[in-house]
C-alpha cells in the first residue's frame, strides 16, 4: 500500500507524472481533476531535476485528501498511472523546496485573507442572475437547465461556462471517469464551450448529473445540457 504508515493529512503526494507537460497546464489540470474532492489551497509542481514527475496537492480538509488518495490511485493522468499517498510532512517542506516558505503565523493570515477573497468572489458569482458567464459579457448562457430549450436525452453533452484556460485534456480528465466516454470536442473559434460524447444517453446522463455545476475555477460552474441534434 502506497500510504504505508504515513498518517492521513490534508496534503497528498503524487508521483509517476508525465514530465513532458507544460508546468502551468500541468498545475491547472491537477487542480481541475482534484477539486472535485474539496477545496484546494495549493498545487505545487516543480521542474527541478530532483522533483520532476512529482506534485503536491494541498486540500483544506483531510477527508478530501483521503477521498482523493482512495479514488484516484492509478488514474491515467496524461497517459501515466498516478501513484498517490499522503505527504510525509506538511506542505511547509514543499514551500521550502520552492523557496516560498512563510512562517506559520504569517501563512495563516495570508490563507485567511485568500479564503475571505474566495468567499467574496463566490458570493458575487452566486448573486449574478442565472449564473451569468463572465466570458460572454455577463449574458446568461443560452441553456436553461429547466427551460423549454432543453434537448432530448442523447449521447452528446453540451458544456458551457468554461474558463478561457480550459484545455481538451483537462475536460477529458474529468469526463473520462464516467463509463462510456468517447471524446471531447472543442471549437477554437468559440471558447467557453465543448461537446462531450459518450456511448449512449444513459452514460451521458450519469456524467451530466455528476458534473453539473462543477467549478473548474470559483467563477465558472459548468453548465451541462444534452446537445441538440
Amino acid at each position: 500500500m502506497l500510504t504505508g504508515d504515513i498518517p492521513p493529512n490534508q496534503t497528498i503526494y503524487i508521483k509517476n507524472l508525465n514530465e513532458k507537460i507544460n508546468k502551468e497546464e500541468f498545475k491547472r489540470s491537477l487542480y481541475c481533476l482534484f477539486s472535485q474532492f474539496g477545496r484546494i489551497i495549493d498545487v505545487v509542481a516543480l521542474k527541478t531535476p530532483k522533483l520532476r514527475g512529482q506534485a503536491w496537492v494541498v486540500f483544506t480538509e483531510v477527508t478530501a485528501a483521503s477521498n482523493a488518495v482512495r479514488q484516484m490511485q492509478n488514474f491515467p493522468f496524461y497517459d501515466k498511472p498516478m501513484r498517490i499517498q499522503y505527504a510525509k510532512t506538511k506542505s511547509d517542506s514543499v514551500a521550502k523546496a520552492e523557496g516560498t516558505f512563510v512562517p506559520r503565523d504569517k501563512k495563516k493570515k495570508q490563507e485567511e485573507k485568500a479564503d475571505k477573497k474566495r468567499r467574496a468572489e463566490e458570493t458575487q458569482q452566486s448573486s449574478m442572475p442565472n449564473g451569468a458567464n463572465s466570458q460572454n459579457g455577463g449574458r446568461t448562457p443560452s441553456f436553461q437547465p429547466n427551460g423549454q430549450e432543453s434537448a432530448a436525452p442523447n449521447n452528446i453533452l453540451f458544456v458551457q461556462n468554461l474558463p478561457a484556460e480550459t484545455t481538451s485534456m483537462m475536460l477529458q480528465l474529468l469526463f473520462k471517469q464516467y463509463p462510456g466516454f468517447k471524446e471531447i470536442r472543442m471549437i477554437e473559434a468559440k471558447p467557453g464551450i465543448a461537446f462531450v460524447e459518450y456511448e449512449d444517453d444513459v452514460q451521458s446522463s450519469m456524467a451530466m448529473q455528476a458534473l453539473q455545476g462543477f467549478k473548474i475555477t470559483p467563477q465558472n460552474p459548468m453548465v451541462i445540457s444534452f446537445a441538440k441534434k
